[in-house]
């Protein structure tokens, strides 16, 4: 199953629902297909969605995904990524009302540079990502909460 995440900003994300569409016609995209929507107005024709969903609904899409499509979020990816998710992020754009600014590309480009997703810049090479990213590994994510602790906690002792 693919499971899209757009977020919860007040923007939309119309051009990834639109192409997503376009490949399930297509017949690229064969799986089920669950969107939780955002903002976004455009309403998916040929897969199931939400605008929001609970963190428990969330989680469990998440848990039962194979795939994971995201706005380029850093919470989204960040729980793909330890869920050992396969991820596309495109990030969102402000020459097309997605954002602000472009600062969700510097969020991907680190992820992507950094081995653990798959970066997806112009949204009709989402067909060719989905199919390249089935064959692909992604690097491992290892929390270091352990190690920021004990420097706390070694910091702390020192200078009692």
């Amino acid at each position: 199953m693919i499971f899209i995440t757009l977020g919860s900003q007040k923007f939309q994300f119309n051009r990834v629902l639109k192409e997503v569409d376009k490949l399930i016609e297509k017949g690229v995209i064969k799986e089920q297909v669950y969107a939780q929507i955002g903002y976004s107005d455009y309403k998916p024709k040929n897969y199931s969605y939400e605008n929001f969903v609970d963190r428990n609904t969330f989680s469990k899409f998440m848990d039962n995904c194979d795939l994971l499509i995201t706005h380029g979020g850093t919470g989204a990816i960040i729980t793909g990524v330890k869920k050992e998710k396969k991820v596309i992020a495109i990030p969102r754009l402000k020459k097309y009302g997605e954002h602000v600014d472009d600062h969700k590309l510097d969020i991907v480009s680190q992820f992507k540079d950094m081995g653990f997703i798959y970066a997806v810049y112009d949204v009709q090479e989402l067909g060719e990502a989905l199919t390249l990213i089935r064959g692909m590994s992604f690097k491992r994510y290892h929390s270091n909460t352990t190690a920021v602790i004990q420097i706390i906690d070694d910091f702390i002792n020192l200078n009692l």
